[in-house]
């Protein structure tokens, strides 16, 4: 009578992860107790986390300073870039002007070249005459030659009027001299004083455009830290999602363990009381009584298996937990051509259901089994069919096999964690001898 009482209260006794396979009450407090612990692991992963994030945002913060800073830069570049651009079309304005009063120099230049030409002519005409008529001395006796005093001052007079031109000539002809070699300087000058502009203000720009280059490059590169660190932030929030989704999984087992161990000490004081009152009864009564026992046993799905663990899909195994090439694989993929179901590998708490960018359609399940937390992964599926905080039994369908995520090929990717999951993974095991697979 003793063991049937003690196998009442055994077979009475549920929790979270042997919640459907019995323990002693200790075990169950056992369990509770690395619950617990677990979360407080979590906690101080999300504390480090957020820590984290916080240096993430400000370091967003500051690119956004610079960016604005180098945005700042390049407006001041853009516009000097463009009065440049103004100036140096003011400038060849200028140089076509330059280039038209020079046209106009040349054509004044060639009168008085062809002025001095003539006056070059005439004037060696004069100096051959002086050679042959001896000058001055000619002028003398035509002085003398006048017949009368009238007749004398006609004669100077016009002496005196020939003179003065010859000299008028002359300084018309240095005049001139001096007046294109002045013209034809201010040429020079001038289209030379131009032409270095322009070809100033050409450098400038050049200058201009190849500092915006640098500063265009240095906004995009800012721009990209800003994408990344706003992607690290993302990826840390997302892990931040999961810790907490995994504590409130786990305090959704600690209150099913409470619940199980209440439930388990009512069977138990219940089974005692009748195991007394069986044995009263047995102590007056003249004639035995014989009790018999049936076995009740619970239908199982085909292809669950037996203990605490059963595959989580039907195919094969297409790339098992190790290296794989230059990456780490810390999970086994269950490859198949059809569209497969996709059933929980043990009881458990659904931790989150979502659409990852990497695991594409994923589910994480956390199990606590003899005290010891552990957590699945299932990754790329087509479908998701439970959502997260759900209660998941062994070989309860959750998904269907896909190719969503970064995935090649339909499979589904799972994984197993001796404890929660977590960004580096590090407390991902080999699944292989633990679960069963194909």
């Amino acid at each position: 009578m003793r063991k049937s009482v003690m196998s009442l209260a055994v077979s009475a006794t549920v929790g979270f992860g042997t919640i459907f396979g019995g323990t002693s009450i200790i075990t169950e407090a056992a369990s509770i107790s690395s619950l617990k612990g677990e979360q407080s692991k979590i906690q101080e992963q999300r504390s480090d986390l957020n820590s984290t994030i916080t240096q993430k945002n400000n370091q967003i913060t500051d690119l956004q300073n610079q960016q604005a800073n180098v945005q700042s830069e390049i407006t001041r570049l853009d516009q000097a870039i463009a009065d440049s651009t103004n100036k140096i079309k003011e400038t060849n304005e200028k140089l076509e002007s330059t280039k038209a009063e020079i046209m106009t120099l040349q054509g004044e230049m060639e009168v008085i070249k062809d002025r001095i030409e003539k006056r070059n002519i005439l004037l060696k005409d004069r100096a051959r005459s002086y050679q042959e008529t001896g000058g001055m001395v000619n002028y003398i006796d035509v002085l003398m030659g006048a017949e009368n005093f009238s007749d004398f001052v006609d004669r100077a007079n016009a002496v005196v009027t020939i003179m003065q031109a010859d000299q008028a000539i002359l300084k018309e002809h240095e005049a001139d001299k001096q007046e294109l070699e002045i013209k034809q300087n201010q040429v020079k000058t001038n289209l030379a004083s131009i032409e270095k502009m322009v070809a100033d203000l050409q450098t400038l720009k050049q200058q201009l455009n190849v500092q915006k280059a640098e500063k265009d490059k240095a906004l995009a590169s800012l721009k990209e830290q800003e994408t990344e660190a706003h992607e690290g932030v993302m990826d840390l929030q997302e892990q931040d999602e999961l810790l907490a989704a995994q504590q409130a999984a786990i305090q959704k087992a600690i209150t099913m363990e409470q619940e199980a161990q209440a439930r388990a000490a009512a069977e138990a004081a219940a089974a005692a009381k009748a195991a007394q009152a069986a044995q009263a009864k047995a102590a007056s009564s003249s004639t035995s009584s014989s009790s018999s026992s049936s076995s009740v046993s619970s239908g199982v799905t085909p292809g669950v298996s037996s203990g605490y663990w059963t595959q989580p899909a039907v195919g094969y195994l297409s790339s098992g937990f190790g290296t794989r090439g230059s990456e780490r694989h810390v999970g086994v993929d269950i490859a198949n051509r059809t569209a497969v179901p996709i059933v929980a590998a043990a009881d458990g708490v659904v931790i989150r259901s979502y659409l990852s960018s990497t695991y594409g359609n994923c589910i994480f399940v956390s199990h606590s089994i003899n005290g010891q937390v552990y957590t699945t992964v299932y990754a790329h599926m087509s479908t998701r069919l439970v959502g997260s905080g759900a209660v998941v039994k062994k070989g309860q369908q959750i998904g269907v096999m896909g190719n969503t995520g970064a995935s090649h090929g339909q499979h589904l990717h799972f994984e197993l964690h001796k404890g929660p999951w977590t960004q580096d993974k590090r407390f991902a095991i080999n699944p292989v001898g633990i679960v069963p697979l194909p």
